[in-house]
């Protein structure tokens, strides 16, 4: 038999990774780290994405997601290996329109990315932060992706430490892309600013197709998850 958990982390970290692909958090990440002390302004404009995003689960976790799940009948096995198997199909329809809409989300990605002023010194980093806190606030209250993987992490009924551990699993992948920024302009210092500006365009190339293979690969599991059980 399948391990529930796995189906749902499976679930949760595709959820995180395909909502990671945002040019409202990948675009401003990229134009703190072509700045003076880029790294560290990226690292807390990051930071300030992660925290707010893992409390704003982590508040629906703990709280409302309980409540509202106790109001609803608890659906049979049968009832959740169905629903996993839509999930899988559902996923692999995303993949597919994420194929053939690969030129707008190039498009998209790859607008412009202009530099802010330069502001050396804490003051800079502290703004970042900011910056990424704000974004985040603002996001939130329309972050359907990020209901839905809350949503299937209430439903595993697992004691609340271990569901704060899928909603930690779900920021750590929505922010990968941000961590990467900042450990490519860590390393490479500012040489960086040519290859962040090269990575962005070959991701905005290939960001449809990669999409769409981290769903399809999503869909998949759930659907043999789903099928196994």
């Amino acid at each position: 038999m399948a391990d529930p958990a796995l189906g749902v982390g499976v679930l949760v970290a595709t959820i995180g990774l395909a909502d990671s692909i945002n040019p409202t958090t990948v675009g401003p990440a990229t134009a703190l780290a072509i700045q003076e002390d880029g790294a560290r302004r990226t690292a807390a404009f990051t930071a300030g994405v992660a925290i707010v995003s893992f409390l704003g689960g982590a508040i629906l976790v703990a709280g409302p997601g309980q409540a509202l799940l106790a109001s609803i009948p608890h659906p049979s096995s049968t009832l959740k290996e169905i629903g996993e198997v839509a999930l899988g199909v559902l996923l692999l329809g995303l993949a597919v329109a994420s194929v053939v809409g690969r030129r707008k989300i190039a498009r998209t990605i790859s607008g412009p990315a202009e530099p802010r002023a330069r502001q050396p010194g804490r003051a800079g980093r502290g703004g970042a932060f900011a910056l990424g806190a704000g974004i985040m606030v603002v996001e939130l209250p329309t972050a359907f992706p990020y209901f839905g993987a809350v949503a299937a992490i209430v439903g595993t009924h697992d004691a609340l430490p271990k569901q704060l551990l899928l909603v930690a699993i779900f920021n750590l992948a929505f922010v990968a892309p941000l961590l990467a920024i900042v450990a490519l302009r860590e390393a490479a210092g500012e040489r960086a600013v040519e290859r962040l500006t090269a990575v962005r365009e070959t991701v905005a190339r290939h960001a449809g197709v990669t999409l769409a293979a981290v769903l399809g690969a999503g869909g998949l599991v759930l659907i043999v998850l789903g099928l196994t059980r």
